[in-house]
């Protein structure tokens, strides 16, 4: 036997002594239920605003069954499990506030990984080496050597990987993807991302104790310790701290549209081979937090293509068509014979009938997917890939990673997609590799 869905078999076929011969229908999946021992059994790790999210989206699907919820803060995992137990009218689910207990549960197949983003690489190749599936969120990792070895967890132990770039699931995004492929545009020449822009307030943060109940050691976690203020852990301040992450550059924003800016150039399994900032549009918080504000990063792949990743405020100002929807985050791809504007409000295009052309059966498509968690629980079942597996997760990355790269150095660079490292420069290689974690953390 191997695990519930053997057993199941088993039974429905009146292997086992004991059992009687007629079962209700919902035990056997009949009449649109499904029988509890072929369920995926799922797990949160990380329920706050994002994560909360990605667990609802978990909790609506009718083969999945939500059996625990973890979070470092004990009134947030309460009251998520509150609403898991609601949802299927129990009290079965478990909370906890270290995840490794929940790593340590072998009847948890599928997580959800939605923490700080500090923590993203470390659960990842912890959960992959224990054999789970999983939903993790964005970024994958705050170095280009981490987010190597999630992969190298994820490909080693065969778990199905989804990141959380949920455009690629949405309609326009896969159809300005197709009318690039198909050559709708002519010749691909320049991507233009515009990425949402990061708040211009002042924010600075009370040193004080930790509140009752918020485990602010294990916040942290492989971060360099910093004491506590309620600023600091609010996600208008995390976000934009370079303990925890890149603000919008990356996890906060920028990945999204750098995905697709990959899925358009045809680079889910290499990169660009350049970067290079512009120092003078380029800014830094100076408060609690200390990411790039305004940034404008240019890179060009192997094909000629360019892609130029801004933030929102300098698109607006050096391409009018990202004035075209009210959009937090866009993308614009020229091309000889026309462009394509493209954002989670819709797509615009020149000429303007490209947005209404079918792609044919026997044209280019890519992989579709109108549910992005639903597409992680079909690969979970399927053994296929999902539509953003681990290799496109770590390419986005790295083309996120070069940028900082290139940001915190000041110049240009170049880039090897294959050897995966840069050119002829050391100074950049040894910023590649993983941040030191504080004890008792580590790889």
């Amino acid at each position: 036997m191997n695990g519930r869905r053997d057993f199941l078999k088993c039974v429905a076929g009146g292997v086992v002594a004991g059992f009687p011969t007629i079962l209700p229908s919902s035990a056997l999946g009949r009449d649109g239920n499904i029988a509890p021992s072929d369920k995926i059994v799922m797990a949160a790790i990380g329920v706050g605003r994002q994560g909360s999210g990605d667990m609802r989206g978990f909790l609506q699907q009718k083969d999945v069954r939500m059996a625990a919820i973890c979070d470092v803060n004990r009134a947030t995992r309460e009251r998520i499990a509150a609403t898991v137990n609601k949802q299927y009218n129990d009290t079965a689910c478990a909370t906890y506030n270290d995840y490794r207990e929940v790593l340590g549960r072998s009847d948890i197949d599928a997580l959800v990984i939605a923490t700080g983003e500090r923590w993203h690489q470390l659960i990842a190749a912890q959960a992959a080496r224990a054999g789970k599936h999983m939903y993790c969120e964005k970024p994958l990792g705050l170095s280009i050597a981490a987010i190597k070895a999630v992969r190298e967890a994820v490909n080693e132990n065969s778990v199905a990987f989804q990141f959380g770039t949920q455009q690629r699931s949405s309609f326009y995004y896969r159809h300005a993807v197709e009318l690039v492929r198909n050559g709708r545009i002519g010749e691909l020449k320049t991507i233009m991302v515009g990425s949402v822009r990061g708040p211009n307030d002042t924010l600075y943060g009370e040193i004080k104790d930790p509140p009752a109940g918020f485990d602010y050691d294990m916040w942290l976690g492989p971060a360099p310790w910093a004491p506590y203020s309620d600023m600091r852990v609010s996600i208008a301040a995390w976000l934009f701290i370079s303990d925890y992450g890149l603000g919008c550059l990356d996890g906060a924003w920028g990945i999204h549209d750098i995905d697709i800016a990959q899925w358009v150039a045809n680079a889910d399994h290499t990169g660009p081979i350049e970067v290079e900032v512009d120092g003078d549009a380029t800014t830094f918080y100076t408060d609690i937090r200390d990411v790039p504000h305004d940034y404008t990063v240019e890179h060009r792949y192997a094909s000629g293509a360019h892609l130029i990743h801004m933030d929102m405020a300098a698109a607006r100002k050096r391409a009018p068509e990202f004035n075209s929807l009210p959009s937090t985050g866009a993308t614009v791809i020229f091309g000889t014979e026309g462009w394509i504007f493209v954002s989670r409000d819709g797509i615009v295009t020149h000429p303007e009938s490209l947005a209404s052309e079918k792609i044919g059966p026997n044209q280019i498509q890519v992989i579709r997917s109108n549910d992005h968690k639903r597409n992680l629980l079909d690969a979970i079942r399927s053994g296929q890939k999902t539509i953003c597996d681990v290799e496109v997760a770590v390419r986005d990355q790295t083309v996120i990673q070069q940028e900082y790269i290139s940001i915190s150095l000041g110049r240009k660079l170049r880039w090897d997609p294959v050897a995966e490292h840069f050119v002829d420069d050391a100074e950049a290689n040894k910023m590649m590799m993983s941040r030191p974690m504080r004890s008792p953390w580590h790889s």
